[in-house]
């Protein structure tokens, strides 16, 4: 059991922000609840094993979450819209919850269920439902929508009263139509709901989500703590060597473009290096797609120097060259000088969710690239 402190907040905000892959939330943020945790009571981060230790394996552990776009103008959510959100659901589990699990990991996501812990006097448990972020609410289930019958379990809260635009929602539906009844009301709260939902045993937990993931942001949020009096290429380097990662380019961005539709972030971005080579990012909250684009004139043929070089879960982050650190895709602006890398799934804690094919189908039209297969049966990630 480890009672974090502000040293343990700043790496697992940074980690978690890498481990983001674009999403998850904002550093500013993440560090500004984390330390307001800290400052209202004593949260606790457990392991599954002391966990079950404790309360034993059929005990509820409650998902907490935030849904929405990062970037919509009119987003307005408070640490008590999450206090809120776990008291609606705590309300309406079919037991006595005994802790909570945060959905994913992220700049803010890492460190969800800090303040809830603080406040309600519930552990928080190292295993979220998914190891890096994920942009939909089934990627970050655990499974469950795959279950037969399955009535899933969603409270949700954000948006500004003064303004009117003021959420609070219960919802028990099949998981497919609670996601998107959430999702809908992030919509009208302004972009941001925080979320707490589908109380489940630790067993199952144990099975399907991701045990270790917030150790894993903790531990390379150190390592690029440690690095950073050598300089912002030391980070990047701490980051690579940790996750066995491989630069994919450094450059310019040249062109970005972004939406929020749907409750989502939506876009693309070219990097350009100084050589002329360009990547194209795609993302839909997190990055989805990085490619090198074929030289000017060239076309997207194959064979002309188009090729892809990682495909979600891949990890795909982008790093300030001022700094070294994680860039949200809802960061990235015109002329800001970054570098792009990859980490191979296979050296990430991925939950269930990332284990249904079906489930990239969405994330592929919103991007529109495979995800799944090669568009010419060539180039995979």
């Amino acid at each position: 059991m480890i009672r974090p402190d502000e040293a343990t907040a700043r790496a697992a905000v940074l980690g978690g922000a890498v481990l983001g892959g674009g999403g998850g939330g904002y550093i500013d943020d993440g560090l500004e609840r984390a330390v307001l945790a800290l400052r209202v009571g004593r949260p606790e981060l457990w392991t599954l094993g002391e966990f079950v230790g404790a309360h034993g394996p059929d005990a509820l552990l409650l998902t907490v979450s935030a849904v929405g776009a990062p970037a919509a103008p009119e987003r307005f959510i408070r640490p008590l819209d999450y206090l809120a959100a776990a008291r609606l659901a705590i309300d309406g589990a079919p037991g006595p919850v005994r802790g909570l699990i945060t959905n994913e990991n992220g700049g803010t996501a890492t460190v969800n269920g800090w303040f809830q812990s603080a406040v309600l006097g519930l552990p928080v448990v190292d295993a979220p439902c998914n190891g890096r972020a994920h942009p939909t609410g089934k990627m970050g289930a655990m499974g469950l929508h795959a279950r037969p019958g399955y009535t899933s379990l969603q409270a949700a809260v954000g948006g500004n009263p003064d303004t009117g635009r003021r959420v609070e929602l219960v919802v028990r539906a099949p998981l497919s139509r609670a996601a998107s009844l959430v999702r809908a009301a992030a919509v009208e709260a302004g972009g941001l709901v925080a979320v707490a939902r589908d109380p489940q045993p630790a067993s199952y937990v144990m099975e399907h989500g991701a045990p270790g993931a917030i150790s894993q942001a903790i531990e390379l949020g150190r390592r690029m703590l440690e690095a950073e009096a050598a300089g912002p290429q030391a980070v990047q380097a701490a980051v690579l060597d940790f996750l066995g990662g491989r630069l994919l380019g450094r450059g310019t961005v040249s062109a970005v473009h972004l939406e929020t539709r749907g409750g989502f972030d939506a876009g693309h971005a070219i990097v350009t290096g100084e050589d002329g080579s360009r990547l194209e990012l795609t993302f839909w909250n997190e990055f989805m797609t990085a490619e090198r684009l074929a030289a000017p004139g060239q076309g997207r043929a194959e064979g002309a120097g188009h090729a892809r070089l990682a495909t979600f879960p891949d990890l795909i982050a982008v790093l300030a060259e001022a700094t070294g650190l994680p860039v949200a895709s809802a960061e990235l602006a015109q002329d800001m000088a970054v570098a792009v890398v990859a980490a191979p799934r296979e050296r990430l804690i991925l939950g269930a969710g990332m284990r249904f094919p079906e489930l990239l189908r969405e994330a592929e039209t919103a991007v529109g690239r495979w995800l799944l297969e090669p568009e010419h049966g060539g180039c995979g990630a």
